[in-house]
């Protein structure tokens, strides 16, 4: 297990960042494909681009 993963979502769920920022920030940081076009969004699209790049702060940015 990777901990730095873990511990990343585990940051982000504990401070309430936007579900749909966490879900792409999970697909960018394990380099899944981008979701299809229709299902897209901003905190999805952020939380993808911050993943990628293993951003571990541009959840707070995200908090509701």
């Amino acid at each position: 297990m990777n901990q730095q993963y873990y511990d990343a979502v585990v940051a982000m769920e504990q401070a309430g960042a936007d579900s749909e920022f966490v879900q792409g920030w999970q697909n960018g940081y394990l380099h899944n494909p981008m979701r299809e076009e229709q299902r897209l969004n901003e905190a999805f699209e952020a939380g993808y681009e911050a993943g990628k790049s293993r951003d571990l702060e541009a959840y707070k940015e995200w908090v509701n």
